[in-house]
């Protein structure tokens, strides 16, 4: 339940509390389903009106309290766009000099995830996608080192390299497939025909 207050004869939103309700919202998902099922479309339409309502939230600034910058930012980092996971970075970074758990790695993660939107090589090489054939790290920086990694909470590159290559998830339909994957699939040269 959020908590509204009365100022002035407006009626005010909890801004916090409705923040981490969107988080649970966020985290109850099923997120094993594969692009191009129905589930997914609908996934995705209900972390659209997620994200949407975090704006809205945000829109008069940011919360004060490290749980409500980092609901706020993890409910971006599902994004589809670049703007939307830089922000949810900036969020999980105030959210990480607070002292929240975890913010620190969601930081690193949605920067990468913004960096991967832009068609830019991940810094820390958090985001793992499919390629037509397996499932492989985006692009990483090669200057970022394992010690700026371990530094925010990210696991070695060799080690996300690993997690990524156990993945025996099937691919998911590439012909519905973002365009910046079949760029980044034609560049790997794992673009299948069609």
């Amino acid at each position: 339940m959020v908590r509204t207050l009365r100022r002035r004869g407006r009626l005010i939103v909890d801004r916090s509390a409705a923040l981490i309700r969107l988080l649970a919202e966020d985290q109850a998902e099923d997120r094993a389903v594969l692009a191009g099922e129905p589930a997914y479309v609908g996934l995705r339409e209900r972390d659209r009106a997620r994200r949407e309502a975090v704006m809205a939230l945000l829109a008069d600034g940011w919360p004060d309290d490290a749980e409500a910058l980092y609901a706020a930012a993890w409910v971006l980092n599902h994004g589809d766009l670049t703007g939307e996971a830089a922000l949810g970075s900036r969020l999980a970074a105030r959210a990480a000099e607070l002292g929240r758990p975890g913010a620190l790695w969601l930081a690193a993660a949605a920067l990468d995830r913004s960096l991967m939107y832009a068609e830019q090589p991940q810094k820390f090489g958090t985001n793992i996608v499919p390629d037509g054939i397996g499932w492989r790290l985006w692009d990483v920086d090669p200057a970022t080192t394992d010690a700026d990694r371990v530094a925010n909470d990210v696991p070695p590159l060799a080690e996300m390299q690993a997690r990524a290559a156990a993945i025996t998830t099937p691919q998911p339909e590439m012909a519905g497939a973002p365009a910046s994957l079949r760029r980044a699939m034609r560049r790997w040269g794992t673009l299948p025909e069609a």
